[in-house]
């Protein structure tokens, strides 16, 4: 049985593919930065009789102390790791004339130099795998900045610079780096945002106003995050997984529109759409 190690866990994108990962016979080592919602993830694994391939350690991608004990877990207790999904981040919304140095700061600790904090970590559990997959969870903001969305567009963007360098240095290992780029999901990732932003602050300035209704619509009418999970297992079955997996409504679209069309006709676009 494959073992796989998972960050943030606790709701979303990765509490979802930790279940998904078990029904496909994973063997699960679950972190999540606080406790709070472990026994939630213990319950659903118990309803589906896969609790005994659960294990859910607390870790703090921006902790090294609380990432080698995990890596000393999984070293103790299998020996070596298949599949590493560094999914632990969260959206810091804002213009830059509203962001704060700690602010954009801690998007960047969290959600870049976590993943390679753990990396780093784990590569060596990785390199005893016959062949094994780190899987990273980017998001189209991952090659398409959006207004009010800098710091963690800042973020994506150096995630998958590191990726594409991380997958060349791998590959000779047979260790396969993979970029899953979600469009909008329904997670909580977006009400941790939207509850960032000053509503009277956004009313004084047309862009800003347009830009959070814009937000807010996309987080009602986003689709379900199981998509990803699913994507994620049959990255992890996949013999050759490729580099780059857009996902959700728009992201393909997206993805070749910046590829190949002008910037100035793709600024153009979003100014349209958002007056």
């Amino acid at each position: 049985m494959k073992t796989v190690l998972i960050t943030g866990t606790g709701s979303g994108i990765g509490f979802l593919t930790t279940l998904e990962l078990l029904k496909n016979d994973y063997r699960v080592v679950a972190t999540m930065r606080t406790l709070d919602t472990r026994e939630k993830l213990i319950e659903a694994a118990k309803k589906e009789q896969l609790a005994s391939q659960l294990d859910v350690i607390q870790m703090d991608v921006t902790d090294d102390l609380q990432i080698q004990h995990v890596k000393e877990f999984i070293q103790t207790k299998y020996k070596k790791l298949d599949v590493l999904m560094n999914n632990a981040g969260f959206c810091q919304a804002g213009f830059i004339s509203d962001l704060s140095v700690d602010a954009f700061h801690n998007q960047m600790d969290v959600n870049l130099h976590g993943v390679f904090r753990v990396t780093k970590a784990m590569v060596p559990l990785l390199e005893q795998a016959h062949k094994a997959n780190i899987v990273n969870i980017s998001s189209v903001s991952g090659y398409s900045g959006f207004p009010g969305m800098s710091a963690y567009a800042a973020s994506k963007f150096a995630l998958e610079g590191f990726s594409e360098s991380l997958r060349i240095e791998l590959l000779p290992k047979k260790i396969f780096v993979s970029l899953v780029e979600p469009a909008s999901y329904q997670t909580r990732i977006w009400d941790k945002s939207l509850s960032a932003i000053d509503p009277t602050e956004m009313e004084k300035d047309r862009l800003k106003s347009s830009v959070l209704s814009h937000a807010q619509q996309a987080s009602k009418t986003s689709a379900d995050p199981r998509e990803v999970a699913e994507l994620v297992v049959f990255i992890c079955n996949r013999k050759n997984p490729k580099l780059r997996y857009p996902i959700g409504k728009g992201a393909n679209m997206l993805s070749i529109a910046k590829r190949f069309l002008p910037w100035s006709w793709l600024e153009k676009i979003m100014l349209n759409k958002l007056n």
